[in-house]
């Protein structure tokens, strides 16, 4: 149970770092967000300041966790950017001629980011964490875990899959 916990509150650290990194970049830097798959830090503005609302971040604690994202924002970026360029390459293998060997290759190399992602993404939301209280850390663990059972719920009662034609 710990792991899931633990595991739970990286996602929703991720959802604040995203928020905050997305807050940190100008226009200029941005391209278009690609289509959202499973997690990633270029979430929603309005979760930093969800966050900030609701474990009642204090001025100080706001300064500290934008300068652990500022920090560690040039480590994470050219990864994301390297996770979208292989996706990007991905998708011509789906939409042109098929080439079992090259989409190995090509997720071999989206495995190894993905790696080095999760390091820099549970190392990054080990420092947030830290910055905040034991009554923020004790109400951050409890929103995850009802975040958990939101999600888990509709994969049980999702409806079947339409039949094949």
């Amino acid at each position: 149970m710990k792991s899931l916990g633990f595991r739970l509150m990286v996602a929703a650290l991720a959802v604040l770092l995203g928020s905050a990194l997305a807050k940190s970049q100008t226009a200029a830097d941005v391209p278009p967000p690609p289509p959202m798959h499973g997690h990633g830090f270029g979430m929603e503005e309005h979760m930093l300041d969800f966050f900030t609302d609701y474990l009642n971040l204090s001025d100080a604690q706001q300064g500290q966790m934008k300068a652990i994202l500022q920090k560690e924002h040039p480590a994470v970026k050219p990864l994301l950017q390297q996770s979208r360029q292989i996706d990007g390459q991905l998708r011509q293998f789906v939409e042109g001629t098929y080439d079992e060997a090259k989409v190995r290759a090509l997720a071999g190399q989206k495995a190894q980011v993905e790696l080095e992602l999760t390091i820099q993404r549970t190392r990054i939301h080990n420092e947030l964490f830290q910055v905040l209280t034991a009554e923020q850390q004790a109400k951050m663990k409890e929103f995850e875990v009802r975040r958990e059972a939101r999600m888990a719920k509709p994969m049980h009662d999702a409806p079947p899959a339409p039949p094949e034609d």
